[in-house]
């Protein structure tokens, strides 16, 4: 996981006093000389990630309110049980059976029961709330976040391993959950406790109170310096354990290289280094906990023993009874309990704060290419193209196009050929504006590109890449995708057009076969089919292929050229392609080099003039012309 170095903090880790090896988003040289690099943990604060569950939260706040109120009941119902057992204690210790007696026990255990029924039943109430407000809250915050993930740009999507980002979505859920569990049942019952302990402490002994204050605040101080102690550790094994799912996607999704490669032993070395990196991380954080429950412990031995001492000498002195013991030992009990809870819940908290915090990055994060306000459906009824002086560059020393005008008349037909990095992908990647381009201007039909909403532009051009990606669904679903509401008659249609239904019809499931991830059951060739199909049945008036024969046979393709011929009839086309049966049927080739255009006509103008063109054809094997 690579981060931008302006904002980063280092952390060293070493096993003796070599200087570490540094780590820079590959893999690790050496684990017991470790540094690597995080992003700064202030850019994202707690209270950005408070606010993001809160606007979730909020729509159901009707809902909270009465989860509260019965916690807040369940609470004080323990609050109550300390007098009742000190009358109950008292009662019994003081006197000797009798009628009376019994009279004044029953009353009070019928009291005892009537407050157990209200606490156990207000818990139960809160379950039920908690299961329904909690489950919305979570689902809500998914959603928000795989809707404005799908709005970043082709480029963040490319600096982002896939498997990251979706454990980044759960771990925002999951950190709502928590948060609610930590504040619902330790800090808010906390605070009731400790009000009603100290008034009940007061009201019987109020130096006691006092006392328990100044423990209390102690207490509360150290657990929150201690949690503030492990955050740094927290959200650094965050971000490692991030790392440890992208660097395990990214190998099983590239499994086949892997194994062709025989890379075994390489790729369990790199994911052995970024999991060993988690490690160190994951085991000082549990050292820092064990510390922080040592000191603790301390601190709850010290209050036991010094009520248990004020309790005998008072007893001693005759201002203190046994049931004042109960009343005492009882709520010092429920103080604890909750105080230990506490530091739990500290580092709980910020443990979910750090997860939470690298979707709340990615929600934070502006979308690269937005949309303008009130931007304007695209009107493509004729499919004129046109780029007018177009730059553009990621770093201003490497420009990939400079000064760039092509008109394309509609439904004109043209084929890009040029050297590797001409900059011709770059060209139709900035026609579907998925990125945006440092000066010129791009219009279709006379409409800027950059003023019209993305979905009307990328509606109105259908696309088939060098290498087509299928989801993992059905074939049905795959082809279905270029238009969402066809009929499966309308996608068969499709299908015969592409050539693809004869192999498909040979398929167990037929159309229902499920392709497997980024479509690995097919082959290249059958993938290609697929995704022309799908851009046939799309139907665009503007239609771009990327290499789309590239990975078909010598019988593939000339099955798939009659579905092309059909697929370009009344289209604006843009070809990229080195295959001269795909080239010759263009109305005109754009020859690019350097990010220029160099020159442009037909096939048999473009041989008798010395240039680029001509030295790529004479070189060519077989008709090849490199991207």
């Amino acid at each position: 996981m690579e981060f931008p170095k302006s904002k980063i903090s280092r952390l060293r880790l070493t096993s003796d006093g070599i200087p570490p090896k540094t780590y820079v988003g590959g893999t690790i040289s050496k684990i017991c000389h470790l540094s690597f690099e995080i992003p700064n943990p202030m850019e994202v604060t707690n209270r950005d990630v408070l606010k993001v569950f809160w606007q979730h939260a909020r729509k159901y706040k009707g809902r909270v309110f009465f989860f509260l109120f019965f916690i807040s009941t369940a609470v004080m119902t323990d609050l109550v049980v300390p007098w009742i057992l000190k009358d109950l204690v008292d009662t019994v210790s003081t006197n000797t059976p009798s009628p009376e007696v019994w009279l004044t026990l029953s009353k009070i255990l019928g009291f005892f029961g009537l407050i157990y029924f209200i606490g156990y039943t207000s818990w139960r109430v809160q379950g039920y709330i908690a299961a329904d407000v909690q489950s919305h809250v979570s689902t809500d915050l998914e959603k928000t976040s795989v809707r404005y993930l799908l709005g970043h740009s082709y480029r963040f999507f490319t600096d982002n391993f896939a498997g990251s980002l979706v454990r980044k979505v759960g771990r925002l859920s999951r950190g709502f959950e928590r948060v609610l569990e930590e504040v619902s049942y330790r800090f808010f019952p906390l605070i009731i406790i400790v009000i009603g302990t100290f008034f009940g402490l007061f009201f019987r002994f109020p130096i006691a109170a006092y006392l328990f204050l100044v423990w209390i605040f102690v207490s509360i101080v150290f657990n929150y310096l201690g949690a503030r102690w492990k955050l740094k550790t927290d959200v650094l094994r965050a971000a490692a354990d991030s790392e440890v799912t992208g660097v395990a996607s990214d190998m099983v999704s590239n499994i086949n290289t892997v194994q062709l490669f025989t890379g075994n032993g390489f790729e369990n070395q790199r994911f052995g280094e970024v999991k060993d990196k988690w490690r160190i991380l994951q085991r000082r954080g549990w050292w820092q906990s064990e510390t922080i429950f040592a000191v603790q412990g301390f601190l709850m031995i010290t209050i036991e023993f010094g009520v248990l001492y004020l309790g005998a000498l008072w007893w001693m002195k005759g201002i203190f009874t046994v049931g004042d013991f109960v009343f005492m030992q009882s709520y010092v009990f429920a103080v604890i309990n909750r105080t230990w809870d506490l530091g739990r819940g500290f580092r709980g908290l910020f443990e979910a704060f750090a997860d939470a915090k690298e979707m709340v990055t990615v929600l934070k994060t502006k979308h690269e290419i937005p949309d303008r306000t009130n931007a304007k459906e695209l009107k493509a009824h004729h499919g004129k193209i046109e780029f007018k002086k177009v730059k553009f560059f990621f770093d201003k020393k490497r420009v990939i196009l400079d000064n760039l005008s092509l008109v394309i008349k509609p439904r004109e037909k043209i084929a890009l050929v040029g050297p590797s990095g001409a900059g011709k992908t770059t060209v139709t990647k900035l026609l579907l504006r998925l990125f945006d381009i440092k000066g010129g201007k791009i219009s279709v039909d006379g409409q800027d590109i950059s003023k019209v909403s993305q979905q009307s532009l990328r509606q109105a051009i259908s696309l088939v890449p060098q290498e087509s990606v299928l989801f993992h669904r059905t074939i049905m679903e795959n082809i279905r995708y270029g238009r969402r509401d066809a009929t499966d008659e309308e996608v068969l249609e499709a299908a015969k057009k592409a050539h693809c239904h004869e192999f498909i019809d040979d398929l167990p499931n037929g159309y229902n076969t499920y392709v497997g991830e980024r479509g690995v059951k097919l082959s290249g060739g059958e993938r290609q089919r697929v995704a022309i199909a799908r851009a046939i049945l799309k139907n665009a008036p503007i239609l771009v292929l990327d290499e789309a024969t590239s990975s078909l046979d010598s019988e593939s393709e000339s099955l798939i050229q009659e579905a092309l011929r059909e697929l370009m009839k009344n289209k604006t086309v843009i070809v990229i392609a080195h295959r001269l049966s795909t080239i010759m049927m263009m109305d005109r080739i754009v020859v690019m080099d350097k990010g220029k255009i160099v020159a442009a006509g037909t096939h048999n103008d473009l041989l008798e003039d010395e240039g680029i063109y001509q030295k790529l054809w004479r070189i060519q094997a077989g008709g090849f012309i490199g991207e």
